[in-house]
């Protein structure tokens, strides 16, 4: 055991989260997902995707410098809509690791983008569509997440060209 570990990650997969880069994705898929044959290393671990979740992001840093560091597979048919699961790992997301912006993705879209990440964790949650991409952030000198302060939007003139 270790102070300060969630003792539910495995040591396969905290080598994986310390060893991505800033900008890096890892996917956390349930039951349904089909993790083993996507390509990228698939890490099983035995619980829920809220509580796999909530360890995951105890110790992994989110990409203030994205639109949307945490993106959710749409159910067919209700693009944009949180699932339950989904809203569960937003609420504990903002326990953990505070709110950050979300945004889904068309499923087959979605298995590419899952093809592109450093790794899958295949948990063992059951509820349909509970399958989220974790986009990794940077800690500055003190050790703190960055955010950068997002600028608001210039405003346009007629025809939606900006104004100089």
């Amino acid at each position: 055991m270790l102070i300060g570990i969630e003792p539910l990650l495995p040591g396969e997969l905290l080598a994986v989260l310390r060893e991505m880069g800033h900008g890096d994705t890892i996917a956390l898929v349930d039951a349904n997902f089909p993790a083993f044959h996507l390509g990228p290393p698939t890490i099983r671990v035995d619980q829920d995707l809220v509580r796999t979740g909530r360890a995951v992001l105890s110790v992994l840093p989110l990409d203030g410098f994205v639109e949307a560091p945490v993106r959710f597979l749409e159910a067919d048919g209700e693009p944009g809509r949180l699932q339950p699961a989904h809203a569960d790992f937003v609420a504990a997301m903002e326990e953990v690791a505070g709110s950050w912006p979300v945004a889904g993705i068309e499923r087959f879209r979605f298995y590419e983008f899952a093809r592109d990440c450093v790794a899958i964790v295949a948990t063992l949650e059951r509820r349909p569509w509970a399958n989220v991409i974790l986009t990794k952030g940077v800690l500055d000198a003190e050790g703190r997440v960055c955010r950068p302060e997002r600028k608001a939007a210039a405003p346009t003139g007629k025809g939606g060209r900006r104004r100089g």
